[in-house]
């Protein structure tokens, strides 16, 4: 490997390594360790910020908890680098994301010192109370579990869910809440500017942190005394705060706030809420890209930031950018803006994504009009239902992976009442780097099963836009689903005059007499350049770009069964449910007979590496699409 690992990093193969060393030497593991993450993330892309931010609180938990035998879950995983390199993938850490290589988020499959698969936001208490419970059912009495949770993570209601859970089961937790004020994006809500109002009581913290430090120099009677001030301080807090402790309610005894970049310090905290029972949260204050200056002060864009010069902090931008391509999610935001401009009634809804979606552009100049409504996509869908239903026009922005976590509310909250959201799921498909988690490829196949939902995917830029402008309409007040890709389009000039699109029609992209292929998406991008390598070989191929998978265009595909007997359909999506199932059912429903093949995601989870690597082995990049029309023609 290119990077230096530093003199303590090398020797440390395991958090037994890392015990061996004196409180006195983590600091400069810390120093180690954190350099390492610059030097492998700035030529191996990856979420950054995050990890920089507990490298301290990394070293700190492994040295002080018996790990793997004690549980310890990461929520999102966009931290738990650091937890990785010490934890026996130092040496690969360099294959971190990349095909076949290590995952970019703590994975069962991949280490016993990954407790529990994280990639959606949220989940880590819910998951750490069942190990506790589980521990406790079977007199593991002395396995200790621990969950660490962002500020940002605990906005969702399933963080709330399990504190609640929790504290009413009196299981032996430890939460540690990882204050830095940032999720993504800056950290938004009530929560937030109550846990800032903690760190920043001047009083409370001068007034702890002397009589802390005071106690430790008695010996003898020193940690009897801390132990019993932790145990009974919340008369002391609720006096000095001038406010309950939102924890406490929920019956976790509340420590902090503590600065997460004293990793002797920590330590010691640790090993003695290490012998505390019962459920516990640990307020920790920290800095998201701590030690590197330039994340430091811009921590959005470097939350993970591509490939950078380390040196200099230039960011090197991706190569569809530097041809001038936009990508999808920029052309929705941009859109969004011109549309809301005008429509007075257009309202722009977020779950912590403003960035990566770009509605950042809405919220910076309609602010009262734009809202991020925290990770929180339950409530992103029934706010957005409650919206519509006094006669505003909600663009909800969700990934699609994330979109999963509020379907019910899609069905129950807007579907059911036939209310007019328009659902723009992004990062629809294969997402790369950040694997099974991330994919989304359910969508077509969920949202295509609910009544009164119209669901479109456009092949490039223009169609997003022209989408956008047909979903708004008033004659198409209804729930509306625009799935689009991760990436970069194809049309630089895409920024044209809006053009209503028919509700339910595709069109023919190319004619031809041997084999039909159906697209939906981006999927029709690569059958533009596989028909062109299928005439160069005498075959015939039409092309049909669907844009609808419901409604159905009942008219081309009468067009399609009546001429053709072979035909192929590919989507960037699961095929079980999907597109091709659309199709199949039509033609059983019309009663045509054909030959199909079905390309697109087979029924098991696609692991992480570029989109080139996973379009290619799932056969839905241009040598598959190919590959599919030759096989169905006996070629």
């Amino acid at each position: 490997m290119e990077s230096v690992k530093g003199n303590l990093l090398e020797k440390i193969n395991s958090p037994a390594d890392l015990k061996k060393l004196s409180k006195s030497e983590l600091k400069n593991v810390c120093k180690e360790l954190r350099d390492y993450i610059i030097d492998v993330v700035s030529t191996n892309p990856g979420h950054f910020g995050a990890s920089l931010g507990v490298v301290e609180l990394t070293v700190a938990l492994h040295y002080v908890y018996n790990t793997p035998y004690d549980q310890l879950i990461w929520d999102v995983g966009h931290q738990a680098y650091g937890h990785k390199i010490l934890t026996g993938r130092r040496d690969n850490f360099d294959t971190n994301r990349k095909y076949k290589g290590l995952s970019g988020f703590p994975k069962r499959s991949e280490s016993p010192y990954d407790a529990f698969g994280v990639g959606h936001s949220s989940t880590s208490i819910s998951a750490a109370l069942g190990m506790a419970i589980a521990s406790r059912i079977k007199n593991e009495n002395d396995r200790k579990v621990v969950a660490v949770i962002g500020d940002g993570a605990m906005t969702g209601g399933m963080a709330f869910e399990a504190l609640n859970n929790a504290g009413g089961e009196n299981a032996d937790l430890l939460v540690i809440l990882n204050d830095n004020n940032m999720a993504i994006d800056p950290s938004v809500g009530g929560l937030n500017k109550y846990l800032l109002n903690i760190s920043k009581s001047d009083t409370y913290n001068r007034f702890k942190h002397d009589v802390w430090e005071g106690l430790g120099k008695l010996d003898g009677i020193g940690r009897k005394t801390r132990a019993f001030i932790q145990k009974n301080q919340h008369a002391l807090k609720n006096m000095l705060l001038k406010e309950n402790n939102l924890f406490e309610a929920f019956n976790f005894r509340y420590f902090g706030p503590v600065d997460g970049h004293d990793v002797q310090y920590l330590t010691e905290v640790l090993e003695d809420l290490r012998e505390i029972p019962g459920p516990k949260l640990l307020h920790l204050i920290t800095q998201k890209g701590k030690g590197f200056p330039f994340a430091e002060k811009d921590q959005i864009k470097w939350h993970a930031p591509g490939i950078f010069d380390k040196e200099t902090g230039e960011i090197h931008r991706c190569n569809c950018e530097a041809e001038m391509a936009p990508k999808f999610q920029n052309v929705f935001g941009e859109t969004l803006v011109e549309l809301a401009e005008q429509n007075e009634k257009i309202v722009g809804i977020t779950p912590a994504m403003p960035t990566g979606c770009s509605m950042n552009q809405m919220i910076k100049q309609m602010p009262h009009r734009a809202f991020d409504v925290g990770i929180a996509e339950q409530h992103a869908v029934t706010f957005s239902a409650g919206l519509a239903a006094q006669g505003m026009v909600p663009f909800c922005n969700i990934y699609s992976t994330f979109m999963q976590r509020a379907y019910d509310q899609v069905i129950h909250d807007v579907a059911i009442q036939k209310l007019h959201v328009i659902f723009c799921l992004d990062r629809g498909g294969l997402v790369g780097e950040d694997g099974p988690t991330h994919h989304g490829v359910f969508d077509i196949a969920y949202m295509r099963t609910v009544p009164n939902m119209i669901v479109s995917a456009p092949m490039d830029e223009v169609d997003l836009r022209n989408l956008m402008y047909t979903a708004q309409l008033d004659e198409n007040a209804q729930p509306f689903s625009i799935r689009y890709p991760r990436g970069c389009g194809i049309k630089p000039d895409w920024k044209q005059a809006f053009e209503k699109i028919e509700i339910g029609k595709g069109r023919k992209i190319s004619d031809g007499n041997d084999v039909a292929i159906l697209t939906i998406g981006k999927s029709g991008i690569f059958a533009l350049d596989a028909v062109k390598s299928l005439a160069s070989e005498n075959i015939s191929a039409a092309h049909y770009d669907l844009r609808f998978v419901k409604p159905l265009d009942e008219e081309l595909l009468t067009e399609v069964f009546t001429k053709f007997d072979k035909v192929v359909t590919v989507e960037d999506g699961a095929i079980q449910g999907g597109f091709g199932s659309a199709i199949l059912e039509f033609m059983a429903a019309k009663g045509y007979s054909a030959r199909i093949k079905l390309l697109g995601i087979p029924d098991h989870f696609i692991e992480h590496g570029t989109t080139e690597d996973l379009y290619k082995e799932c056969g839905i990049d241009t040598n598959g699409i190919k590959k599919g029309v030759l096989d169905i023609l006996g070629k």
